[in-house]
């Protein structure tokens, strides 16, 4: 069968069954339709987007979609041309052999590979993830590949979040962000149908949980968007482990094809062991390690003795002898933990002996110990060491650049703030964000001893990209931290003021608010008070006797998620409208009391009364 036959025959299967056709919105379609990309496009959007193998070790052959909320639907294509369909039914996409099968209400469709756009639900091996970016599913030799198209930012996130550890404080977070989008960006990864694997073959990413850490690895990653590690004005190779051990690995200790870069040396690691560092010790029975060789073609069965052949600068094995062969010491490592678990042999560090029917191993380190060792990086920021101080003890000779120019982040000091910049002439621009920093907390009668951070990006494709901002955002902002687009361009617009100040009052109401703040108030407070007249008298809203349409508790969830400029201007009239009710009946210190503790019930229900 041809492809255009498999579609038109997919197209009738899922009609019969009653399935609603449609066309994607246009950014949909553009997301969906990326994997028919050229060579050219695919490079040109490799800075923007990763496509990363989801489920990878899991090799499934069955997986089921269902639409990610009651009443949703769920969009796909099957095949580059066709047009879009949408259901509401749970799907199953089975693979058979190099090709799907599609079963949508009792019926079946046959393609090659089937494009879904988000958001979805997949469900597989008794594991079920909601996923808000596109997928590709293809089949090969009867398993499922499955491809999900994160923007960078995302991937960077979601790595952080499934590698960190509890011990990790902010600044070894953002040093671990630094090199998981090194990583990510500046080396092939040895996969034919996606650019990174989620197993720590590339860097482990888990698609559900990680809630406990999920908050500081967003944080990392937006206080370090778009920052890469660089040596000689080229980019740099960039690793991380475990626990080094007390000494770091050279590469060739490791992977044996490896070229030496200065900027990866062995080298003791007085951090790792700081707290006198750990070893550890596994019993293997000949009968299991028997069978994990022979599954990765490393020795036949029959074998008597294994023993260490070579060791590298860090004392690391780096050949092993078993009878007369020698064979790879990383192999081996990795065979047993495929095989056996990854805590039998955690890392190359080891010495090795005959124990009755089976072999003793003692050792230290988990991980190759290339680069950063997370163990290290940990107690540097518990001592108080930078992100940068972190990577020059892991990657001496190396600097922070941005990913796309290569130019170094400039901090320019001023009053109650850092300006980041790429560009030398954004130091102009620093009167203009003092008088917005003072009118801020002039207007709202709050301030705060927490330095802001402001970065002014390169280009507004640079900011949406680290932020991931909708295209109507001039700027954003988290808790202390204000990302913005290029301050000549806000000054073009004569936006500058407004924008600066709006988000200085963003970022002095969420440091006030309490967990059970409603976002209507805090998103409504700042737009009162950002108005020309400084908020002073009575405000705008207050003043208007239309009460908007939302509700308060509506409100909330279209702030929330406004899919359209349109959809957020009115869920903010409609926040501003509410705030400033508040304030012109009961007065700004209560609200503010209100903002830290939560608008009584009772107070909400008369909004909208007259």
């Amino acid at each position: 069968m041809n492809r255009k036959w498999m579609a038109r025959l997919l197209v009738s299967l899922l009609a019969a069954a009653g399935v609603a056709w449609s066309g994607l919105q246009p950014a949909q379609q553009a997301a969906v339709s990326s994997d028919a990309a050229t060579p050219r496009e695919a490079l040109l959007a490799a800075r923007e987007t990763l496509r990363v193998g989801m489920w990878t070790l899991w090799h499934d052959r069955e997986v089921v979609l269902k639409p990610d909320q009651p009443n949703h639907k769920i969009t796909l294509r099957s095949c580059a041309g066709c047009a879009a369909t949408t259901f509401t039914q749970p799907a199953t996409i089975r693979a058979d052999g190099d090709s799907l099968t599609l079963s949508v209400a009792g019926r079946k469709g046959n393609a090659t590979r089937i494009w879904i756009a988000a958001p979805v639900m997949l469900t597989a091996h008794s594991e079920t993830v909601t996923l808000y970016d596109p997928v590709a599913i293809t089949a090969r030799d009867g398993a499922l590949v499955i491809v999900v198209r994160l923007p960078v930012e995302t991937y960077v996130q979601r790595v952080v979040a499934s590698e960190s550890g509890a011990a990790d404080s902010a600044e070894s977070l953002k040093a671990l962000a630094i090199v998981v989008r090194s990583f990510a960006l500046h080396e092939a990864h040895g996969h034919a149908d996606y650019d990174l694997c989620d197993s720590t073959h590339c860097q482990l990413l888990h698609w559900g949980g990680n809630g406990e850490r999920r908050a500081q690895a967003h944080a990392a990653t937006l206080e370090t968007g778009s920052e890469t590690l660089w040596f000689h004005e080229q980019r740099a190779l960039a690793y991380f482990g475990k626990d080094c051990g007390g000494r770091t690995a050279s590469p060739s200790e490791i992977w044996p094809h490896a070229k030496p870069v200065p900027y990866l040396p062995s080298q003791p690691d007085r951090f790792c062991t700081a707290d006198g560092g750990r070893e550890w010790a596994s019993q293997i029975s000949r009968t299991e390690l028997t069978a994990a060789l022979a599954k990765h073609g490393l020795a036949a069965p029959g074998w008597q003795n294994i023993a260490v052949a070579k060791r590298g600068e860090s004392g690391r094995a780096v050949a092993l002898k078993i009878d007369g062969a020698e064979i790879d010491a990383d192999e081996f490592r990795l065979a047993v933990g495929e095989s056996l678990g990854w805590n039998k042999i955690p890392s190359t560090w080891f010495e090795v002996s005959g124990q009755g029917d089976g072999f003793a191993f003692h050792g230290r380190g988990w991980g190759h110990g290339v680069g950063l060792c997370q163990e290290g990086a940990a107690a540097m920021a518990q001592l108080g060491r930078s992100a940068q101080e972190i990577l020059a003890q892991y990657f001496p000779g190396t600097r922070v650049a941005d990913e796309a120019t290569g130019r170094e982040w400039r901090r320019l000091a001023a009053d109650g703030f850092v300006l980041e910049s790429l560009e030398t002439g954004d130091a102009a621009y620093l009167p203009d964000l003092n008088r917005a920093r003072a009118e801020a907390a002039e207007r709202s009668g709050l301030n705060t001893t927490a330095p802001f951070t402001v970065r002014a990006f390169a280009s507004t494709t640079a900011f949406r990209e680290a932020t991931l901002a909708p295209g109507w955002v001039a700027a954003f902002t988290e808790g202390h931290w204000i990302g913005t687009q290029p301050l000549r361009t806000l000054a073009g617009r004569r936006l500058l003021a407004d924008t600066m100040r709006h988000e200085f009052l963003h970022s002095l109401v969420e440091q006030q608010a309490g967990p059970r703040a409603p976002l209507w108030l805090r998103e409504g407070l700042v737009e009162v008070w950002s108005e020309a007249n400084g908020g002073a008298g009575l405000p705008r809203a207050a003043r208007s006797g239309t009460a908007p349409l939302l509700t308060p508790e509506a409100d909330d969830v279209a702030l929330a998620h406004a899919a359209t400029e349109a959809e957020s201007a009115t869920a903010h009239r409609a926040a501003e409208w509410c705030a400033a009710q508040l304030l012109a009946r009961y007065g700004r210190a209560q609200v503010l009391e209100w903002l830290r503790s939560g608008v009584p019930a009772g107070i909400v229900a008369t909004l909208g009364q007259r």
